[in-house]
């Protein structure tokens, strides 16, 4: 590898008082990614990553198995009208996944985002049939901006009949019967809110097809908090509308229940369910007429309960299956057709990241049986049939499966493969253990590891994975770059820290606002323990991860930098100071704490990557991944912490340098197959040649 030399970035002599906090931000000038200053040490820092990563060895050989491995596609669980079903599946040579309808007279393509955009950069974000199955409501975007425009489909001759209608990011559709209309939310006009709040703002609208969006009716959110994210839902008979509403990412939320019989669809009077409650709650009125409430009240693991719709109160909640000490349920399905002896209701949990199913008498939640799942992995969801049936299909993933569609059927208690991913990716042997140890509190975690089946014991180059925020689980799923790092001969584990929702809502919180630091001692103990117990060597590990997962990358690198030989942290967050004023950022004070609170600014400057990054100090080899329509996570992050590290880092370049890989057209979430591979192709073999790993040729 040739020697690299940094661009040259000017420090400002800037520091702040915060609170009466000191902070120096000497490079403020890169968040603005016009500036021409800012563009030319960004086209440098271009130069200097396609310059240092020719020379990795391992990149083509990665960028070849992970194409393999995903040639697997996927296949998602049918949504059902009638006879008729949707479903998205991607095949072996598809850049992205296509949206099929099928029947008895076979299958046809209803949108396919790569007939819309043969560049790949446009995304299918989601999708509704109506209640009849006649008409499609679907949201695309272009080039990973993730802004949404909503449109209108005549699912039997494929015309547009409405839309498109912008500012739908993250919307939710509720059809009413017939397909007329149905409730959505969308964001103020930009010239009706504030500079800077152009991203917030929604309200629910009621909608019908083909009419002037000027029309729509407002049916909630006026005054409301400016962050606040709506979810829907209509009973399949029609009468009942319910309401969430949550600030920002935060684990709690308001609830509400209309009856549309009394007062119409356009003026819902709203009852609430829950307001003002440190507790989140899902209502769905059942085709029983029962209000099903799945909740965390009472319950951090979670638990359902029932009630009367017209009388939603919480002393009128009835349990109906109860809390597990060790479990976290995730979903639940209902079985109510003619066909059964007796209604059933199908639950999944994950224990310790881990999925069952379970099933339960409808009337009294009695437990009678678990299902067998092919593996230790993940249940995505559980699908029933709207009208009801003995029939749910279960969407299915683990290290070495992607993700397959089981068929459960309630008459016959039996689970069989309903359809396969439809690629052959032939995929490694493996070895999964799931290990658990001590964090620095004494409180254990547990982390999957996985190995090559037949490895030899002793060392082995090992990246350790993690992400520990916004109660989201790293559960067993088919990772093409897993398998493709196991296969070269390397180790890739996966820790389950706090901050996830791997133990439920106590082990979320455990890891957020004043607990934050707790993730990142749970990675330190993580690499000790895989140091201490001969998986690996600190100059044979990296950390790795993105977003929130990111943030942690950068923890990790600047608190122990001795741990680790590399690092990658993609889109991340990095300036906890300031990350409140770029992207989605005022969403998440919630679980980080904002800055313009005194005591929240001493929580984030403790660990703020960006701000405890210290001269002379050996850092780790480090690349920073960002994308150039990240609308979540602005790159500004990933500019200056890179350029803190390069002035700061007393490593030299050409053997552990800190590196900005940049992409355009691409953003946070969704993107094409090509692109997949690119990127992890550039991850991989960077963190092989600074781990040692030697990449088969």
């Amino acid at each position: 590898m040739s020697t690299p030399h940094y661009p040259a970035a000017h420090r400002l002599d800037l520091t702040e008082d915060r609170h009466g906090m000191r902070v120096a931000d000497p490079y403020r000038w890169l968040e603005d990614a016009e500036a021409p200053a800012t563009r030319e040490w960004t086209a440098a820092q271009d130069g200097l990553f396609t310059e240092t990563a020719t020379a990795l060895t391992g990149r083509a050989w990665f960028a070849g198995e992970v194409e393999a491995l995903l040639g697997a596609g996927f296949v998602g669980p049918p949504r059902w009208r009638g006879q008729c079903r949707f479903f998205v599946r991607r095949g072996p040579d598809q850049e992205h996944g296509v949206l099929y309808t099928a029947d008895d007279s076979g299958e046809r393509v209803l949108i396919d985002p790569m007939a819309i955009d043969p560049e790949g950069t446009t995304t299918l974000d989601s999708w509704s049939p109506d209640r009849e199955g006649r008409l499609l409501a679907y949201q695309l975007s272009a080039g990973g901006d993730e802004e949404s425009l909503l449109r209108v489909m005549d699912i039997a001759t494929g015309s547009l009949v409405d839309g498109p209608i912008d500012r739908c990011r993250y919307s939710p559709i509720a059809w009413l019967p017939g397909g007329e209309a149905f409730y959505y939310v969308r964001r103020l006009p930009p010239e009706h809110v504030p500079d800077g709040e152009e991203q917030y703002h929604r309200r629910v609208y009621l909608h019908r097809v083909g009419t002037p969006t000027d029309d729509d009716v407002l049916i909630f959110g006026a005054g409301r908090d400016m962050t606040e994210y709506y979810g829907l839902a209509v009973s399949r008979d029609g009468r009942w509308l319910s309401l969430t509403a949550t600030r920002g990412t935060a684990a709690r939320n308001d609830a509400w229940i209309a009856d549309l019989a009394e007062h119409g669809p356009q003026q819902p009077r709203l009852r609430p369910i829950q307001e003002n409650v440190d507790a989140e709650v899902s209502p769905e009125v059942g085709r029983d007429g029962r209000l099903y409430l799945f909740t965390d009240r009472d319950a951090a693991r979670g638990r359902l309960c029932v009630t009367d719709p017209s009388k939603p109160e919480y002393e009128t909640w009835r349990t109906l299956i109860a809390t597990d000490p060790d479990a976290v349920l995730t979903d639940y399905a209902i079985l109510d057709g003619p066909e059964l002896e007796t209604p059933l209701l199908l639950a999944s949990w994950r224990r310790h990241a881990v999925s069952e199913i379970s099933v339960h008498d409808l009337a009294t939640g009695e437990r009678r049986d678990q299902l067998p799942l092919p593996g230790l992995g993940s249940v995505g969801g559980i699908v029933e049939r709207p009208e009801g049936g003995a029939e749910a299909w279960v969407a299915y993933t683990d290290h070495t499966r992607p993700v397959t569609v089981y068929r459960y059927d309630g008459r016959s208690g039996t689970m069989e493969l309903w359809e396969s991913a439809p690629g052959a990716a032939h995929p490694p042997q493996v070895r999964v253990e799931q290990v658990s140890y001590p964090s620095r509190d004494g409180t254990q975690v547990r982390m999957l590891v996985v190995s090559p089946a037949d490895a030899p014991a002793g060392p082995r180059p090992t990246i350790l994975y993690g992400y520990g925020g916004f109660a989201i689980s790293l559960a067993p799923s088919y990772s093409a770059s897993t398998l493709a790092w196991v296969r070269a001969g390397g180790v890739y584990a996966v820790a389950n820290l706090r901050g996830g929702l791997e133990e439920g809502e106590v082990w979320h919180r455990a890891g957020m606002l004043q607990n934050k630091q707790n993730v990142f001692d749970d990675c330190h103990a993580a690499a000790e323990h895989l140091i201490a117990t001969g998986v690996t060597t600190a100059d044979r590990l990296a950390v790795m991860g993105g977003s929130n997962g990111g943030l942690l990358v950068g923890a990790a690198i600047t608190q122990r930098p001795e741990l680790y030989a590399a690092a990658v942290s993609s889109a991340p967050l990095l300036d906890m100071v300031r990350y409140e004023s770029f992207g989605l950022g005022q969403l998440w004070s919630v679980e980080y704490g904002s800055a313009d609170d005194p005591e929240a600014l001493a929580w984030l400057l403790a660990y703020s990557p960006y701000h405890n990054v210290v001269a002379g100090t050996e850092y780790p080899a480090t690349l920073f991944t960002v994308f150039g329509n990240d609308t979540r996570v602005d790159p500004m992050h990933a500019r200056k912490m890179c350029a803190a590290l390069q002035h700061a880092t007393s490593a030299a370049p050409e053997k552990r340098p800190i590196l900005l890989r940049r992409e355009d057209a691409v953003g946070h979430s969704s993107r094409s197959v090509s692109r997949s591979v690119a990127l992890a192709a550039d991850q991989l073999a960077f963190v092989a040649h600074h781990t040692g790993l030697r990449v088969p040729t």
